[in-house]
């Protein structure tokens, strides 16, 4: 999920996805979505005290509660914004601390190329601008509007007014009165009705509101709703100036890649010009067209709201975060009930939950990647990120009060790739294995499926490289060996790849981005023995034994009632209808 996205009271998690979001804590995923994530409750910031090992298990039963240690909120790659601005409260330039959280990446430079802006929240094209606009080549007068609907463009006598023509459009764009940057206010698109200002056009792209804008206004937007414009008064500017190069990188990779951003944490938060602030557009400014690259092109710049002392690596080295401590979610611990737990897993009654592995990094071991539920009917192991989604925890770097040390295996560091935040092109887990830029789709799928594939990555270890003789009569043909190794804790690049490559195949077959399942809500996420991606219209789940499968409506409804797959098992046709 990015992410990321953060308001001036609290930071929320390319926001994880986070993604971004994230920031880097994204919306929360699994069955949360659908309204059976278990309550709990979280308490005030903890005082951080470690933890001694003990090898008895933790005793629970009915109506006894879970002690859980953590740090940071969101997925902790990239850049912590809390961070960042404990960095520069210490005296730390932006380069300097956007050169400490993605290491392998150096300083770039574009010419303010547009984006396109889903906008969420205007359901209508219909502006105005005090100084006038352009559509169609025409000039519409101050005090006129235009309302857009397919190809045609009606200008009336002010917002709701009568027409005054009509204008055939061969791309439905209102423009400003003049092109540029910082424009003056009056020569601003706003809406009617809620009187929303936007720096650039605004125009429609298959039915939906978008607003086009180059890429250094639209970090104006973005940089306040990402970071709080009050870091400027209190020793933070420099933090500010690394969230506007680190928001400007992450947008180019996706959208170079194909991805339509939006403005909500999907993508990165934006405001337009109505949520632009003096502080944050100083930023901005002051760092106009610098981005961070690997390879020459922009590196998939994820960051989150707090990374609890220590970066999560896997798309960039793992650091150590000093400047963290300036998070009130620096530590904390959250209490959950036995029964919520077991109810979030399907185990029957809980018996034991632990952290088995961790990646060592930081305190009480670092943050979990695998985590055992052994519950009366069955035992469930998944991943941290998992648990943090269904138990709607702050971050995956937790671990249970009391329980035995778990086995450390340190994480990937790749230079620029993807993870599960919302700057993928799907929303999923994508690693990029030449450096800067996430892989195309196409060519994911081509490493999944088309055998003879070499290793996609000189880091990756040699038990999850595909095999060269790997047959090419599937999406799961061949690999299905390396995504097995890889479920449940990511165990290389490679694998979460494939999967993801799988899910991809599958939207692809239904249409794509405008098919079937309509909008990405979710980054594809690990499930035991699989993954799952949620969209607007349905789920596709995967597992290496019944390849990538859709389903949708009471077939859904039906499936999830039933336990999931972790009751009836993973689907094996798709089932759209009802």
């Amino acid at each position: 999920m990015a992410r990321r996205a953060t308001d001036s009271s609290r930071l929320r998690g390319p926001r994880i996805f986070s993604p971004r979001r994230g920031p880097g804590s994204r919306a929360r995923w699994g069955w949360v979505g659908l309204g059976l994530a278990p309550a709990l409750v979280v308490s005030a910031v903890a005082t951080g005290t470690h933890l001694t090992d003990r090898t008895d298990d933790v005793a629970l039963s009915v109506g006894n509660t879970v002690t859980l240690i953590g740090h940071g909120f969101g997925h902790g790659r990239g850049m912590g914004q809390y961070g960042a601005f404990g960095y520069a409260k210490r005296g730390w330039r932006y380069d300097q601390i956007l050169a400490h959280y993605y290491g392998g990446t150096s300083a770039g430079k574009v010419d303010n190329p547009l984006v396109s802006v889903t906008l969420t929240q205007q359901p209508t094209a219909s502006v105005r601008a005090d100084a006038g606009a352009r559509v169609g080549g025409q000039v519409v007068a101050p005090g006129q509007a235009v309302r857009l609907s397919g190809s045609t463009a009606t200008i009336t006598a002010g917002c709701g007014g009568g027409v005054v023509r009509t204008v055939t459009l061969p791309k439905a764009v209102v423009d400003p009165v003049a092109a540029g940057t910082n424009r003056p206010a009056n020569e601003l698109l706003r809406f009617c009705g809620n009187n929303t200002a936007y720096r650039g056009s605004i125009g429609l792209d298959g039915g939906r509101v978008v607003n086009i804008v180059g890429i250094d206004d639209y970090v104006k937007g973005v940089t306040p709703k990402e970071s709080p414009a009050r870091w400027a008064d209190q020793g933070g500017a420099e933090a500010l100036k690394a969230q506007a190069v680190a928001a400007r990188t992450y947008a180019l990779a996706a959208v170079a890649k194909g991805k339509k951003i939006d403005d909500t944490m999907m993508s990165q938060v934006y405001g337009g010009a109505s949520g632009e602030d003096p502080r944050t557009n100083a930023a901005a400014d002051a760092t106009a067209g610098q981005i961070r690259v690997v390879n020459g092109q922009p590196a998939f710049t994820e960051f989150s709201s707090s990374t609890g002392g220590y970066t999560a690596g896997v798309n960039f080295p793992a650091v150590v975060d000093d400047g963290d401590t300036e998070s009130p979610n620096h530590n904390w611990t959250a209490t959950v009930g036995s029964g919520s737990i077991a109810s979030a897993f399907g185990v029957g009654t809980l018996r034991d939950i632990a952290v088995t592995e961790a990646n060592g990094l930081g305190a009480e071991n670092g943050r979990a990647t695998k985590v055992r539920i052994v519950g009366s009917s069955r035992t469930v192991e998944t991943t941290g990120d998992d648990v943090r989604s269904k138990l709607q925890l702050k971050s995956a770097w937790f671990t249970v009060q009391g329980q035995p040390k778990p086995r450390i295996v340190a994480p990937p560091a790749g230079v620029g790739g993807a993870g599960t935040g919302g700057g993928s092109p799907l929303g999923g887990a994508v690693t990029d294995v030449s450096g800067g830029l996430l892989p195309s789709v196409l060519d994911a799928i081509t490493k999944a499926i088309g055998g003879g594939t070499t290793s996609p990555s000189t880091t990756t270890p040699p038990s999850t490289t595909p095999s060269t003789s790997a047959p090419s009569t599937g999406a799961t043909s061949g690999v299905v060996d390396t995504i097995t190794q890889g479920i449940g804790g990511i165990a290389s690049n490679a694998a979460t790849q494939f999967l993801t490559a799988a899910i991809a195949a599958k939207i692809a077959e239904l249409g794509g981005p405008t098919g079937l399942l309509g909008q990405v809500l979710s980054p594809v996420i690990q499930l035991v023995g699989g993954a799952m991606q949620k969209f607007a219209n349905g789920t596709v789940y995967f597992s290496p034994e019944t390849g990538a499968h859709a389903l949708a409506g009471s077939a859904l409804t039906d499936f999830v009632s039933k336990g999931a797959e972790g009751v009836v098992g993973f689907p094996a046709n798709d089932a759209l209808g009802g």
